[in-house]
């Protein structure tokens, strides 16, 4: 495992600052992501009862405490009626964690703060609320859109959560602090990747992450911005690194995607989307990454590397194809000479005896 490294200098995309981790020599640790899909997960586990109205089974062990009143707390869920199926939230799919502060969040949210109250860090599970605790008798019409009287059904993983005694709330944190907190983050991260912790490490990273959200980050200009750029571009860089090596390349390239859209010119951040495309097979995106990344750091030999690999895989898929047309169609066959007919060479025989017979009754003639 490769330390965090320290330098003054701008780094190459294959190396890293002591902001950004070093991936490459990680070993792997296969977490599983959320169930894709627009239904429920299936859950095996032990229904364990929070409330009359609130259910629980794990998907997902967690580690460590669990909150305590007013703690803030990041999650993702997914949302849906019981009754119907219909999904109707989806917080893993906009890539922007929750805040809830347990005992200040809104009355639809009661429910779904139950099941968090016995939740650790990293801990995923499924939660059954019934309608009282949710949107209600009367549901929601807006977004999102409930119907009356529906229980509802949520997929929710705890990422982490900060202990305030005040539940003080990030909408209610100067700028400053705001950062600070991301950026405590960020080295926790940092931290927990060095001991080969990539799920943990990706918990920080997504707390850092949603201190620094679209709400937030659009309302900031000048050196305010560039400082939370300086966290938040990071986080993702480093959030796709530990993905990489987890194989979820998918995840990976929004992450860095997400960089590019502030930086276009990120050298790291063209090199990890190029890993993670190339990964995928997406060979010609991948190798338009890599000559980009190149461009702004030309001196990087780990871009240099992966051009060459990827031009090598082009040489050996050719030559595979190469093979496998030569064994349908096989060797062009060469021409055969074809034997003249009897019949053939009679009539010539006869052509040429009455041009001679011919040529010489003309002669006597003369």
């Amino acid at each position: 495992m490769e330390e965090v490294q320290e330098e003054q200098s701008q780094p190459l995309a294959g190396q890293d600052s002591e902001n950004e981790i070093v991936a490459e020599g990680a070993s792997f640790v296969h977490g599983e992501p959320p169930q894709d899909g627009d239904s429920p997960p299936k859950v095996e586990s032990e229904v364990e009862v929070l409330h009359e109205k609130v259910t629980k089974q794990i998907i997902k062990e967690g580690y460590g405490q669990k909150p305590s009143k007013y703690a803030t707390c990041f999650v993702h869920y997914r949302a849906w009626t019981e009754s119907t199926q219909h999904k109707f939230e989806d917080t893993w799919h906009e890539q922007q964690p929750v805040e809830l502060v347990l005992g200040k969040e809104k009355k639809e949210m009661e429910g779904l703060a139950i099941g968090i109250f016995s939740m650790k860090s990293g801990e995923r599970a499924l939660l059954h609320v019934g309608w009282e605790l949710g949107y209600g008798k009367e549901g929601s019409f807006s977004f999102p859109n409930v119907p009356p009287m529906a229980d509802i059904l949520y997929e929710v993983e705890l990422i982490g959560f900060d202990e305030t005694k005040e539940g003080k709330a990030r909408s209610d944190m100067t700028v400053e602090e705001r950062i600070g907190a991301a950026d405590r983050r960020k080295m926790d991260g940092n931290a927990l990747f060095k001991e080969e912790k990539l799920e943990e490490a990706m918990q920080q990273y997504e707390m850092a992450i949603a201190y620094m959200g679209d709400d937030f980050m659009f309302q900031l200009f000048g050196k305010y911005r560039d400082m939370a750029l300086a966290v938040k571009n990071p986080c993702h860089l480093n959030m796709a690194a530990c993905l990489i090596k987890l194989k979820r390349y998918e995840e990976a390239i929004g992450h860095c995607s997400l960089v590019l859209g502030e930086d276009e010119n990120n050298a790291k951040a063209l090199f990890r989307r190029g890993k993670a495309r190339a990964e995928l097979g997406q060979t010609d995106a991948a190798r338009e990454d890599f000559a980009k990344a190149r461009k702004y750091a030309p001196e990087d030999k780990a871009i240099v590397r992966e051009l060459r690999v990827l031009a090598e895989h082009d040489k050996a898929v050719y030559q595979k194809q190469k093979e496998i047309y030569k064994g349908i169609f096989g060797p062009r066959p060469e021409p055969k000479p074809q034997r003249a007919s009897w019949l053939v060479v009679i009539w010539q025989w006869l052509l040429s005896l009455i041009y001679r017979i011919f040529k010489s009754g003309r002669q006597k003639t003369e």
